[in-house]
């Protein structure tokens, strides 16, 4: 069963690496009913899902990087199954259910939230769909698969923040910053463009993005002093996820107290983490850093051991 804007004075369920944020306040969630209103493709490799209809009313993004929890059907379903009527005890009734009834939960990035000309509200959800949209689909997930095929009607549910400072956003740069530092792929790239849109006028801000074509380059709006840098891997011959570590590497960095801002792969945001404290001594606290995948892990495998608490340990 699924409810319109039903709250939930509880936490998210646990993403297979989300950084604890000691700092973000803890308020409730609440589930939403939605359906697609539109979409439209990215590049080669993305696609926007636009969400809406009278069961978004009460969901409120705190821009930036704001995560939620996205529930989709399986094939064959109308809806997901979601059982928002247990309250603060979704998480354990969802959890009891037949995996192959329940609703696929997955976490993603709002890329944007608007209200439209008659109240209603809408959100742009960006999907990579690692080659979904193609005739060979193995190497994608569920998600993906469902993004590539969605049109204008189908139905999720979102559990997402009914206040716009919430826990469900990482990127808080302390007080003191300098300059910026931001690296993703392109599944964390949503969540570099809210960021950079959020940043205010002048702000220093030094950014590699790694997306696997050309035609993925997108045109990206922020008023800061940005400096963005797109890396291509069609055109590398190196391993797929060591562009983005090469390349900050390399890079000349600005003086002045810095805040990273590191999401993608898990072993590359890893290895860019000791890089950035062991060699270029950012402080720790100064570094948010997300895995929104593994290498040789399917999305199936890093929930389930999201559910089990048997993530890989922090460098």
């Amino acid at each position: 069963m699924t409810t319109a804007a039903t709250t939930t004075d509880t936490t998210v369920a646990p993403d297979s690496t989300d950084t604890p944020d000691t700092t973000a306040p803890r308020i409730p969630f609440g589930f939403f009913d939605a359906q697609v209103v539109r979409t439209r493709p990215l590049g080669r490799s993305m696609v926007r899902v636009t969400f809406g209809g009278p069961g978004l009313t009460g969901f409120v993004s705190g821009g930036r990087d704001q995560r939620f929890k996205l529930f989709l059907p399986h094939p064959g379903q109308d809806a997901p199954v979601v059982p928002v009527e247990a309250g603060e005890d979704w998480f354990p009734q969802w959890r009891a259910l037949d995996p192959a009834t329940r609703g696929i939960m997955r976490s993603y990035t709002v890329r944007a939230q608007r209200t439209t000309a008659d109240g209603g509200t809408e959100v742009d959800v960006d999907f990579a769909l690692h080659g979904a949209h193609g005739t060979d689909s193995t190497a994608s997930g569920p998600a993906a698969r469902w993004a590539a095929a969605a049109a204008p009607g189908h139905r999720a549910v979102l559990l997402g923040p009914v206040e716009p400072e919430n826990a469900g956003v990482d990127f808080r740069p302390p007080a003191g910053t300098d300059w910026v530092l931001l690296t993703a792929d392109e599944t964390a790239l949503p969540a570099v463009a809210g960021i950079l849109e959020s940043l205010p006028a002048g702000t220093a801000a030094r950014v590699w993005i790694e997306v696997p074509h050309s035609e993925d380059i997108q045109q990206l709006t922020t008023a800061a002093g940005a400096e963005i840098t797109w890396l291509v891997r069609n055109k590398a011959n190196g391993p797929r996820t060591g562009l983005v570590l090469d390349a900050v590497r390399a890079a000349d960095l600005p003086a002045g107290a810095p805040y990273a801002w590191i999401a993608g792969e898990a072993g590359t945001v890893r290895a860019l983490r000791r890089h950035l404290v062991g060699e270029r001594g950012f402080d720790r606290k100064a570094v948010t850093f997300t895995g929104y995948w593994r290498k040789g892990a399917t999305e199936e495998q890093l929930v389930e051991e999201a559910l089990a608490g048997d993530t890989p340990a922090e460098d």
